[in-house]
């Protein structure tokens, strides 16, 4: 049976890692502002605490998704725009920062972590949610926290282990489904526990053939192969020492990737693996709790591309194709001292090192020459060095709590030889930058808080940004720039949150500015070239959170919950618009939402439960990398585009036949909408891309009506 967000808010992390404790849950299954969170400060504290929004995807919703990667869960669960480049590639925008298109983790504005620390990837698609046991959203500037990168947000993947498992027992479970378009998926896992040792093991495969869009067409080269597997211990020392290890690998293949030009041989493979261990004790008769967290991690992205015909519908390349290798290792210690009854502070120490290494081969088309060009992202080494710390203050019996934290972030990038770059000088470059967070959080009623904080962020240049030379798939020469300044952030929210009997709503008001944002400027001869962004990136919205227990608020023995979340950005201004965009959304912030929802109703006895989901994705705007038809497509070919909002719903019902028995299907797209969040030419007619420079494409669409059944056998 499903459970709300209590599930997951009552699982809290050490500093990051990967051991989990649990609180005691509430009466009924709506959220309380007691109840254990443990994203926004590093340390698990209760939501009274808090002075920033965080939202909580938990297991339950995880494991009654379709879901086939972590793009997909969050998309169903509203956390902000989500581009849906292909099946392997995406990119998302929280509050106005954004990742990068390609899911480069240093290239992102918003911080996607695994278990507490960098994940190596800001690409979702990459990520399976199959050994995920629940997800944390952190809305706003977290770089006291978490560093460089968390200027927009943070998305903390927390995977499954051993530990909610009572001593002397063990538990496991194997999944398997199948429906539209050829999907096949299996996981299977086995948790157990003895003498203070917890050992949990899975794995998980899958794979789907092209699908068809609501259009009724088969969407050539969507495809895509999946496989993941995670290995956890943790060991719980008489001395109270605890010591928790987790392997994993995960990673989609031969993933097809059509688009802005819609060819149909492209495909992609990426995956990411790591290993973490984190000790984690007390001292000084527990006045002192500590962590230190290790961890090492290898991202991979290996890109076989090609585009018969440039942007410009001359010859281009048949083979283009890019390996990217991301590696990694890294420290953390986080030691929470007790200065008093009243008074905490939380300090920390980080170190990592990463190197980054490319390769590009091409093979042009006849008419074409064959000309080498250098990979997407130049070869650099970095070295990070972090201190922080945040003193936490309780007032008045701990209804008010004031909290302000600063960090200190250095570090030292090292531009490397890079494949066909034949004239770039090696240089060592170094960013250092301190930033602050202020909150107060006052509990005004026994269930009301109202809460305020401020936040700052930063994110330095990569060596790509400082001294790229490459030319795109599509013909495009990209430049670099050595006078690149860091990308930095500010932002003020005030909220409430609301926990009267049976239900809970949170409700957040926001303004994050983004001052020198890196991005690129069009040069003649097709060219383009990092800089500054001249102008702010400023965006002001409100969000919302809310589930009703209505079955408990009857006093119905059956279940009947409803929630939802959803955000409306009523200002998206880029200050820094270039002057060459057209139409009347020139200056919008594009690729975000305007607004979203995501919305759902659940209803279920003993043995059975159905839920019934809607996701609005609001209007978008996009000065689109497509090639379009002139003017049916678009006006001009710096237009800037506004793609009206569309409601998708989804349904999924379970029935549990015995007690370690269940089934299961899922809908979704259930009125088959031809849609996609992003591209302007969806695939239909009339076709309003340009078939001459897209190989013969006629635009994008995502996936429409499917179908999903499967069974889930315990033990």
């Amino acid at each position: 049976m499903t459970k709300s967000w209590v599930s997951a808010l009552t699982l809290s992390a050490l500093a990051g890692g990967g051991a989990l404790a649990t609180a005691p849950a509430m009466a009924d299954d709506v959220l309380q502002l007691g109840t254990v969170v443990v994203t926004a400060t590093r340390r698990a504290e209760p939501v009274s605490n808090l002075a920033s929004t965080i939202q909580i995807i938990p297991e339950d919703r995880i494991r009654d998704s379709a879901a086939s990667s972590m793009t997909d869960l969050l998309t169903g669960n509203a956390i902000g725009f989500l581009s849906n480049w292909s099946p392997g590639q995406t990119s998302v925008n929280i509050r106005g920062g954004a990742t990068d298109g390609q899911g480069r983790d240093y290239r992102s504005e918003v911080a996607v972590l695994i278990n507490g620390r960098r994940a190596g990837t800001a690409n979702l698609s990459k990520l399976s949610p199959d050994e995920v046991d629940h997800v944390e959203i952190i809305r706003g500037p977290a770089s006291v926290a978490y560093g460089s990168q968390a200027m927009g947000g943070v998305i903390n993947i927390i995977t499954r282990d051993g530990r909610r498992v009572a001593d002397g027992t063990g538990e496991g479970a194997i999944r398997a489904q199948g429906g539209s378009a050829g999907l096949i998926e299996g996981e299977a896992h086995y948790a157990t526990a003895m003498d203070g040792t917890h050992l949990y093991a899975g794995g998980s495969i899958g794979r789907q053939g092209d699908y068809t869009t609501g259009s009724g067409r088969r969407e050539l080269n969507t495809g895509w192969r999946r496989r993941g597997a995670l290995l956890s211990m943790g060991q719980d020392f008489s001395d109270g020492l605890k010591l928790d290890v987790i392997a994993r690998s995960d990673g989609v293949y031969d993933a097809g990737f059509r688009g802005s030009q819609w060819d149909t041989d492209n495909t992609d493979s990426r995956f990411n693996q790591s290993i973490d261990a984190t000790l984690a004790g007390d001292a000084f008769g527990s006045r002192v709790n500590w962590a230190l967290h290790s961890y090492a991690f290898h991202d991979a992205d290996q890109l076989n591309w090609g585009s018969e015909r440039l942007g410009s519908g001359a010859p281009g390349y048949d083979k283009d194709d890019s390996v990217r290798n991301l590696d990694a290792v890294g420290v953390h210690f986080t030691p929470t001292i007790a200065i008093d009854s009243a008074t905490d502070l939380l300090t920390g120490l980080e170190f990592e090192y990463s190197k980054l290494r490319n390769s590009r081969v091409r093979a042009a088309m006849p008419g074409a020459a064959n000309t080498q060009t250098a990979p997407y992202d130049n070869n650099e080494n970095d070295s990070t060095y972090a201190t922080f710390g945040e003193l936490t203050r309780r007032f008045f019996d701990n209804s008010v709590i004031a909290r302000a934290g600063i960090r200190y972030t250095f570090t030292d990038l090292s531009l490397r030889p890079t494949p066909n770059q034949p004239l770039m000088r090696t240089s060592d470059r170094s960013f250092d930058d301190l930033t602050y967070s202020t909150g107060l959080a006052w509990q005004a009623l026994p269930r009301a808080k109202l809460r305020a904080g401020l936040a700052s962020g930063f994110r330095a240049p990569t060596a790509t940004e400082l001294g790229a030379n490459y030319v795109t798939v599509g013909g495009t020469q990209t430049l670099g720039n050595a006078g690149l300044s860091p990308e930095s952030s500010r932002q003020y929210e005030v909220g409430v949150t609301l926990a009267p009997d049976h239900s809970f709503v949170d409700v957040a008001l926001f303004r994050n500015v983004i001052k020198d944002r890196i991005t690129t400027v069009p040069l003649p001869a097709s060219r383009s070239q990092y800089v500054n962004s001249p102008g702010d990136a400023v965006v002001q919205g409100v969000e919302v959170q809310a589930e009703y227990d209505m079955a408990a608020a009857l006093g119905w023995h059956d279940r009947l919950s409803l929630n939802g979340n959803g955000v409306w950005n009523f200002n998206m201004k880029d200050r820094g618009a270039s002057p060459r965009l057209t139409g009347p959304y020139r200056t919008r912030l594009q690729r975000m939402y305007g607004y979203q929802a995501a919305a759902g109703v659940v209803y279920g006895q003993r043995s059975w439960d159905a839920r019934v989901e809607g996701v609005l994705q609001g209007p978008m705007y996009y000065d689109t990398e497509e090639t379009l038809l002139i003017p049916q497509g678009e006006p001009n070919s710096t237009y800037v585009h506004r793609k009206d909002p569309t409601w998708i719903f989804n349904v999924r019902a379970n029935y549990r036949v015995l007690d370690k028995l269940k089934l299961f299907a899922n809908v979704t797209n259930i009125f088959d909408i031809n849609y996609h969040p992003q591209y302007i030419a969806l695939d239909q007619t009339p076709c309003i891309g340009n078939r001459i420079a897209s190989n013969g494409g006629c635009g994008n669409s995502l996936p429409g009506r499917r179908f999903l059944i499967g069974t889930e056998v315990s033990f």
